[in-house]
């Protein structure tokens, strides 16, 4: 509710901005008339009006905020206009002027008449004049709601500020024409304010188109913003915080974590599917989260096949839901090739868009929801581990619905290779993203040049968990692409297994690799991915298992050298 009490508060404040001026004349034109069935209806038209065009105006945008692969210089274009007309008022009245002439017509239709509809075709008339001239204010709006994604949520909230807006012009309304000439007074401020944010917003467009700050548009979508919001959001009101997975001993009562949410919004069903809510009822169903390259999500996949599986003929649907973390998770051929070589045999939903992941209010991978036979979530489980806690929420929920026990014993799991348990006590290294948008612990002399090749020099020396390239890298926001042959990167960790999430040339030959652990071949100590004299190949976009210690657990520098260039190399993952 605090979202939607911003909104509202920020509408109220509109009247502040000379930008509500051309609104003022057809809210006075009904100042003689009774406010309930003139100048009410009249506002609640505008309000209605308003939230329906700038829904519109959020669905054309939503793209730009999500073009992270594609779309990044038509949504520069995008930015760079809209920073234009703020500079230049008379062309933003050219661009407005199709809307603004439609609204005059509509105004023109009604003027003289004063029945409720007539009053409400007014308000029609009065919220598209005001859409296209609400400037900087709007902008703001529309761009949190393109962040959120445009949804049923994205007009509410609207909705919301619209309302906030009527509010104070019934307040004007009521009191009288003086407010009119006190704001015309502050529009030359407001044409400074304009002024000022058009060339901030083209400055920032340069930015971005030089690759100074290659990280912008990946910040701006995708689940990391949700978890950002999410935090933010907690704190202003914790009683939406996400609640703490549940902690379930045989026969505890299971809580009641409200409706199962939609899964409608998949970009593909693979496996099986499309499958709705509505559907699902009368079967107790596990939904799980998670994305190909996530080792805690590859980890946790053995038990979830299994529970499939074991329960599947009990009353168990098994739902995977693919929200990808990197571009390359988002192509339908990895996934295929992810699923079939994970071995998944139950429908995975892919989520390129995070539509489904915003309807959880999910900030995890992997995420486990347990949903009942009445379409009720009984159960949350966050991260990997607790497993046999899972199964015994599945259990009991199994129990409901079919009046009796479950018979036989737990799900028989088979985990190899990267999908083996971590060794948590000894992994004091983590996650580590090797692209500008979040890269930390970075110790190459003059750091990260976002955007160009650079030739980096690896530091004579590196402290535990700091990193850093050698030889000719492109490191762009997502990912770093090696720019010449020798290409390295060095990491000094501690854990028993060390991971990275590797892909091929952009042309997709493959790319020999070789590493080192403090400066000599592996040995015993090379993992899946690599053999004992540290060689390996790159193949496909994935994570790849470099490492996997099989004595004790040290303070150990390690080093990777890749024999071509176009490699991209996108985080570490330990365990």
């Amino acid at each position: 509710m605090i979202l939607f009490a911003l909104a509202y508060l920020g509408g109220a404040l509109t009247i502040l901005s000379p930008c509500i001026l051309p609104v003022l004349p057809f809210v006075f034109a009904r100042a003689d008339r009774p406010f309930v069935r003139s100048g009410l209806p009249m506002l609640v038209g505008m309000a209605l009006t308003f939230a329906l065009v700038s829904t519109l105006a959020a669905v054309g945008g939503g793209w730009a905020v999500r073009a992270n692969e594609y779309g990044r210089w038509a949504a520069l274009i995008l930015l760079a206009v809209f920073a234009i007309t703020l500079l230049l008022p008379g062309l933003a009245d050219r661009l407005s002027r199709p809307i603004v002439a439609l609204g005059g017509r509509l105004t023109e239709a009604t003027s003289g008449e004063s029945s409720l509809w007539q009053s409400v075709l007014l308000g029609v008339a009065t919220g598209l004049l005001w859409a296209p001239c609400a400037g900087p204010i709007l902008g703001l709006v529309l761009t949190a709601a393109a962040l959120q994604g445009a949804s049923a949520n994205t007009t509410l909230l609207l909705l919301a500020y619209a309302v906030g807006a009527g509010t104070s012009l019934a307040v004007v309304l009521l009191a009288g024409r003086r407010v009119f000439t006190a704001l015309k007074r502050s529009q030359a401020v407001e044409e400074w304010i304009r002024r000022i944010l058009g060339v901030a917003v083209l400055v920032g467009v340069v930015v971005v188109a030089l690759g100074l700050d290659r990280g912008v548009l990946t910040r701006l979508s995708g689940p990391a913003t949700g978890s950002l919001e999410q935090g933010l959001i907690a704190r202003l009101d914790p009683s939406i915080a996400k609640p703490e997975a549940v902690e379930t001993k045989a026969g505890q009562a299971l809580p009641d974590l409200g409706p199962m949410p939609s899964l409608a919004g998949a970009t593909k069903w693979l496996n099986g599917g499309p499958l709705t809510a509505q559907a699902l009822k009368g079967q107790v169903v596990l939904v799980d989260f998670w994305t190909y390259s996530c080792i805690n999500c590859l980890r946790s996949i053995p038990y979830v096949e299994a529970w499939a599986k074991r329960y599947g003929g009990q009353g168990l649907v098994v739902i995977g839901v693919h929200t990808p973390e990197f571009a390359f998770e988002k192509q339908e051929d990895n996934v295929r090739k992810a699923i079939k070589d994970l071995g998944l045999t139950y429908p995975v939903a892919m989520d390129n868009d995070w539509t489904i992941w915003k309807a959880f209010n999910n900030n995890y991978w992997p995420a486990h929801y347990f949903i009942d036979a009445k379409g009720r979530i009984r159960g949350e489980h966050f991260g990997e581990g607790e497993y046999d806690r899972s199964e015994q929420v599945i259990r009991q929920l199994l129990a409901e619905r079919n009046g009796h026990a479950v018979s036989g014993g737990a799900a028989e799991v088979q985990a190899s290779a990267v999908e083996q348990a971590a060794d948590f006590k000894d992994a004091l290294s983590p996650e580590t993203y090797l692209g500008a948008a979040k890269a930390q612990r970075f110790l190459s002399p003059g750091g990260i040049a976002a955007g160009q090749v650079k030739t980096y020099d690896a530091p004579p020396k590196l402290g535990l968990n700091k990193w850093a390239y050698a030889g000719a890298w492109r490191v762009d926001a997502e990912q770093a692409t090696s720019a010449g042959p020798d290409a390295r990167i060095l990491y000094r960790f501690h854990a028993r297994d060390l991971h990275l999430v590797l892909g091929p040339r952009a042309d997709g030959k493959p790319v020999h690799f070789r590493v080192l652990i403090d400066g000599k071949p592996p040995g015993a100590d090379h993992g899946v991915d690599t053999d004992a004299q540290g060689r390996g190949v790159i193949t496909g976009q994935r994570l790849y298992q470099l490492i996997r210690a099989q004595g004790a657990i040290a303070n150990r520098l390690f080093e990777i050298q890749f024999q071509a260039p176009g490699v991209q190399a996108y985080s570490f993952t330990f365990g």
